[in-house]
């Protein structure tokens, strides 16, 4: 790893964020547009959609967000009529999400336009090799960005 100067780390990570800021802008805009779905309000509807007995906990811990701010995604989506909240039979202090019906429809045409923004401004951008590959390395460095802050928290 010495060959590899700190400059160059941080222009990568800055080079991340950026993309992931003009992805996020460009996609978001779209689902305004045409579903009036802000794309932090997609994110948590598709965890809702494949987790059975999905709670605020399951969306936190998938999207790597607080439990607090995952509530106030679900409050949202929940007032735009997209999911509801029932009683969790396992655990009192917790809830069941579900989407309701408007939200499964709502969910199924976005994600299309999700995917679609996706495939034309990531998909069509390089070999599929080199996604392959890029999605490799990003899945490892989130493994080492855990066990990093594992580390640091029993420390």
């Amino acid at each position: 790893m010495e060959w590899i100067v700190m400059t160059d780390l941080l222009d990568l990570f800055h080079q991340l964020v950026r993309l992931e800021t003009e992805l996020w802008n460009a996609v978001d805009a779209r689902l305004r547009v045409e579903f009036d779905l802000p794309l932090s309000r997609l994110e948590p509807m598709q965890v809702i959609a494949r987790r059975p007995s999905c709670r605020v906990y399951d969306i936190a811990e998938e999207l790597s967000i607080t439990i607090g701010g995952t509530s106030k995604l679900v409050d949202r989506i929940e007032a735009a009529g997209y999911c509801v909240r029932r009683a969790n039979p396992d655990d009192r202090r917790s809830s069941i999400i579900e989407l309701t019906a408007a939200g499964r429809r709502v969910l199924a045409k976005a994600t299309k336009v999700f995917e679609s923004e996706l495939r034309t401004r990531i998909g069509s951008a390089v070999p599929e090799r080199s996604l392959r590959q890029f999605y490799s390395t990003v899945l490892k460095l989130r493994v080492a960005n855990t066990s990093a802050d594992e580390a640091r928290s029993s420390a």
